[in-house]
């Protein structure tokens, strides 16, 4: 007897999608290719088209991001909210493991990497110090670019996506068919599968240089604790060996995805938990962390709407539109996989505990972990600030003032360790995300309560490691393809804005079937 999720039998190869799985897949490996043969004229034209995007069209990110944050709320308190995304009044997962599975999943070992340093960013800024204590606008930047505005990407799309999968039951996981309302037929044809190949092309090359950021933190820590070298076969071993966690984890479905979820969890907050309590700087990081949720609450919509059109120091080009833009290229899997596990939660169940669950974690991060390295700038323990101002490059110098923050801890080694099992279970979650969106992906139909066979996911789960393994021998290339990313979320924002307004009218006609009098009427 065949189970509830098991595809029908028949040939693989019929059921794929290979267009939209490989045309995507050709173009990055070609741009790839073209990086490492003709690097400046590739960065050339790559930084015309990102500055014209980000410096000429920066008003469009930031209308797109306070709009959609004011349409998430929207949802959750108008009528919209008491809609149920499935036929079950009880949740699919418990809060725990719908929150630990929904964090991990949305933001890989992004979030250790830059709590640790991005307050250095800031505070070597010229307009963060016109703006006041630097102690005070360092601290509460982060909590600006990895708060509201970023999770409202994620939770009104995965409303949208939860809706088509749990309520309408399509038969296509695909970001075309989410705006089939809007569209009707034509996503069957060539704007289907421009959307979908947008779509994945984004998707390759965010999570490719996703690994770019933060892999080299690993290695050097790795390297503080065995002293081998923090060569590139480390970082290759390191990328193999999160292939190898996350490939396990996915191939087991769901199950594994929650054991991975949790045991990040577990990890993270212990880790949060040893450097508030020992890193001795507790009353610092309580203090300047409630100073910065207060200036967030008091200058959010200056935040939000700020575009410096006299390019007095251009930082919201460089900061605040550059983030905006990279989280909506992560809108291609991270909502996908929130919907997907929503299913029993109503749409405002799903957007406030969205919230709750996502700005707990990362604002909790933030703030302790980012706290206790502004704490022991200004309290003279530790100067990081200068090194990072007089090192030749910025990003090498990142990594080395995290590790010497770090290491000021009681048994460093230990908190070394710890990091990097975080790190690796981080990447593992939100690869595991990845990885099954990417596989569904694959797919010419899918049911809304079908899993891809095992050796797509396998196959997606060996391909998003390749890529960043290559990259990893031509620094050029990697900066290449994060301006490609960053590009592509320019038209993804036109995307899901189409999600959006399907979104609204599909919802709509289902209140109104709802209310019907056939479906209102009693039964005799």
């Amino acid at each position: 007897m065949k189970s509830k999720n098991q595809l029908p039998e028949k040939s693989l190869l019929k059921q794929l999608d290979l267009f939209t799985t490989l045309v995507p897949f050709i173009c990055i490996i070609v741009l790839c290719v073209l990086f490492v043969l003709f690097p400046d004229s590739s960065s050339l034209i790559l930084d015309e088209i990102r500055f014209f995007l980000g410096d000429q069209m920066g008003s469009f990110y930031l209308l797109i991001g306070l709009g959609v944050f004011i349409c998430s709320l929207y949802l959750a308190f108008s009528r919209y909210g008491q809609i149920r995304l499935g036929d079950t009044d009880k949740p699919q997962y418990s809060s725990f493991r719908w929150g630990s599975m929904m964090f991990t999943a949305g933001l890989a070992a992004d979030i250790l990497f830059y709590s640790c340093c991005e307050w250095l960013i800031y505070a070597s800024d010229p307009h963060v110090a016109e703006m006041g204590a630097i102690q005070d606008w360092a601290a509460a930047y982060p909590l600006f670019h990895w708060g509201p505005i970023p999770w409202g990407f994620y939770l009104v799309l995965a409303v949208a996506f939860g809706f088509m999968l749990h309520i309408r039951k399509r038969r296509k996981q695909k970001y075309s068919e989410s705006c089939r309302a809007l569209l009707g037929g034509r996503v069957d044809g060539m704007a289907g599968r421009l959307i979908d190949l947008i779509a994945v092309f984004a998707l390759l090359a965010g999570t490719a240089t996703t690994f770019s950021l933060a892999t080299p933190l690993l290695a050097m820590a790795i390297s503080r604790v065995t002293g081998i070298a923090p060569t590139s076969l480390l970082t290759i071993v390191i990328l193999v060996v999160v292939c190898c966690v996350y490939t396990c984890s996915v191939y087991f479905g769901m199950k594994g995805i929650q054991r991975s979820a949790a045991c990040c969890s577990y990890l993270f907050f212990l880790l949060l938990a040893y450097v508030f309590f020992f890193g001795g700087e507790s009353r610092f990081i309580v203090e300047t962390g409630i100073t910065s949720l207060g200036l967030l609450a008091q200058n959010f919509i200056t935040l939000s709407t700020w575009t410096d059109s006299l390019r007095t120091t251009s930082f919201p080009q460089a900061m605040t539109i550059f983030y905006w833009a990279y989280w909506m290229v992560w809108c291609v899997a991270a909502p996908f996989f929130i919907g997907t596990i929503s299913k029993g939660r109503t749409i405002r169940q799903t957007i406030l505990g969205g919230y709750f669950w996502g700005l707990s974690g990362t604002f909790t991060s933030f703030i302790i972990l980012g706290n206790y390295g502004l704490g022991m700038q200004m309290h003279g323990r530790l100067d990081v600030l200068s090194g990072y101002l007089s090192a030749d490059g910025a990003t090498a110098a990142l990594y080395t003032s995290i590790i010497s923050l770090l290491e000021q801890l009681p048994l460093s080694g230990f908190v070394m360790v710890l990091l990097v099992i975080c790190m690796i279970t981080f990447y593992s979650t939100s690869f595991d995300s990845i990885t099954m969106v990417a596989a569904s992906y694959s797919y010419r139909e899918l049911g809304y309560d079908q899993d891809p066979d095992r050796r797509i996911k396998l196959f997606w789960a060996v391909f998003l490691i390749l890529l960043p393994i290559a990259l990893i021998f031509s620094e050029k290339s990697m900066a290449n393809l994060q301006s490609v990313s960053i590009i592509a979320a320019f038209p993804v924002g036109i995307i899901m804005l189409l999600i959006i307004a399907s979104f609204f009218k599909d919802a709509n006609a289902y209140l109104r079937e709802k209310s019907s009098p056939e479906n209102t009427r009693p039964n005799n």
